[in-house]
């Protein structure tokens, strides 16, 4: 079945589910989704709803210009349209630390995901050996605030040239460019060592170990320009005791990382997310 999925926002008022569900129905598309939710203090209307083209009479490369013309324009409509047919093209960025990555490859070669990986990056050589295993290529580029610049460039430039769509940080320790976050708006992943907000550093089981906490947590959020402070998409926690120790926390939490990043991953992928100002809308 091949589908198209509209995802929209606007200020509320009446008349627009209405208005839309007709736009399919006279167009003969059968709708198989529809979620929306009104935000009462923003005053915004959003919207996710999903319908069957195989007799729609739009043409697909003609259906956004429709909906511009006849709903957006009169509604003040933000709104972005996918085809189900298409397959989204994921880069990933990681450094050293490699349970993100497995998983991601292991839920890639399983199918569970409709999505190509035409490319992982990472700023060290240690996971090459990972990337090969799963074949698929791995390119190093070495950064230093001194080179910096000079690398996003050609990173920037590889991943154009494989035209990837959206990337994601599987524990990639590197704090990307505002000139990156720029290129791929809401269209870059990363995972949080930590319930966000909560402890930071680069030891934050160690953190929460010294301060006896009872929960640790795991953050997968769209990237910003303000760090760690982006929309956020998925988080989860796992109840810890006065007995676990710190092994034990850093098990815990790379087990949730992966688990929380790849449900991310998943609703990016299926067009479940509708990003608002510095908030997530996330569509079951």
């Amino acid at each position: 079945m091949n589908t198209a999925k509209l995802l929209l926002h606007c200020p509320d008022r009446a008349g627009i589910v209405t208005d839309i569900t007709n736009f399919i129905s006279v167009n003969n598309g059968n709708i198989i989704y529809l979620d929306q939710h009104v935000d009462h203090v923003e005053n915004i209307f959003f919207m996710r709803i999903e319908w069957d083209l195989e007799n729609f009479l739009i043409p697909n490369e003609k259906i956004q210009d429709y909906f511009d013309t006849l709903y957006a324009r009169r509604y003040d409509i933000t709104f972005r349209l996918y085809f189900s047919d298409y397959c989204p093209r994921m880069a990933i960025f990681v450094s050293k630390l490699s349970h993100c990555l497995y998983d991601i490859l292991a839920r890639y070669t399983a199918g569970e995901w409709k999505v190509e990986i035409p490319l992982i990056i990472s700023n060290h050589g240690d996971l090459r050996e990972v990337a090969e295993r799963f074949g698929v290529p791995f390119h190093v580029f070495p950064i230093t605030k001194e080179n910096k610049e000079e690398q996003e460039d050609r990173e920037l430039q590889l991943l154009q040239d494989n035209r990837v769509d959206f990337i994601v940080l599987a524990r990639y320790m590197q704090v990307l460019s505002d000139r990156m976050i720029y290129k791929y708006p809401n269209k870059i992943i990363n995972i949080h060592h930590s319930f966000l907000p909560a402890f930071v550093g680069a030891k934050p089981y160690h953190a929460a170990f010294e301060r006896g906490v009872k929960i640790i947590g795991a953050t997968s959020h769209y990237v910003s320009s303000a760090l760690d402070a982006g929309p956020i998409i998925e988080q989860d926690i796992v109840r810890v005791t006065h007995k676990d120790t710190i092994p034990a926390l850093i098990t815990k939490g790379k087990d949730l990382e992966k688990i929380v990043l790849s449900r991310a991953v998943h609703k990016h992928i299926e067009r479940k997310i509708l990003a608002y100002k510095n908030k997530t809308v996330i569509f079951e």
